[in-house]
């Protein structure tokens, strides 16, 4: 067993360059769109709130993987062609992205509303309100929930082994193929996978303990 490990690794660990990649750059973008379309459902501009609206219960409401496959096989048939990994990163970085909008969304709603009108009465500007003293708050509150997003936008990667890349899946099947020895292919497969979510997992708590405000949030609560 542990010659036919040895033989099945290096192949398996081709794959995790690829998956790293797509889970990395769909991390950055989803953060990226949660943000505005978190605030912008709060917003007191309507049509910005049913923007975000419209983008949050798109992607949260249709397949991930229909939405991959759109991404990368409809859009080339209007002249837009994307990359394998970007239609990758674009379909689950959107996907993740209206999840983690309400991530925000319900963060800065559990701020306590007395913080804003204490602000309010010290005269502070509207934007020092939103820096200095929402935000620092708002942030230890959201990152357990994103820890969890972030781990299931690392499972949802398999799904670029359909679209040609060869990530840790798309190795491993390939492997079994070959092989036929599902039990031990498959067996790296979820090792490498559980081995990566630890180091998402990880990092998410370093950044709990720097944003961690006393009474807000739990300290190491990112599991």
């Amino acid at each position: 067993m542990a010659e036919r490990f040895l033989t099945y690794l290096p192949t398996l660990l081709a794959g995790v360059q690829v998956t790293v990649t797509v889970t990395v750059l769909a991390i950055l973008l989803a953060a990226a769109l949660a943000v505005p379309a978190g605030l912008g459902r709060m917003s007191g501009n309507r049509p910005v709130r049913m923007l975000a609206g419209a983008f949050i219960e798109f992607f949260r409401g249709t397949s991930a993987l229909v939405q991959l496959y759109w991404i990368f096989f409809a859009l080339p048939l209007v002249g837009i062609s994307f990359s394998p990994v970007v239609a990758g990163v674009v379909a689950l970085g959107c996907n993740v992205g209206a999840y983690g909008a309400e991530v925000v969304r319900t963060g800065f709603l559990a701020v306590p509303r007395g913080q804003a009108d204490a602000a309010i009465s010290l005269n502070l500007p509207r934007w020092s309100r939103f820096v200095d003293i929402t935000l620092p708050q708002a942030i230890p509150i959201m990152i357990p929930p994103f820890n969890n997003l972030f781990i299931q936008l690392l499972k949802g990667t398999s799904l670029v082994s359909l679209v040609t890349l060869a990530d840790i899946t798309y190795q491993a099947k390939l492997v079994r193929t070959e092989t036929g020895d599902s039990a031990l292919v498959f067996g790296i497969a979820l090792a490498i996978y559980f081995g990566l979510a630890l180091l998402i997992t990880a990092g998410m708590r370093f950044l709990n303990r720097m944003f961690y405000v006393p009474g807000m949030g739990a300290e190491g609560s990112s599991k």
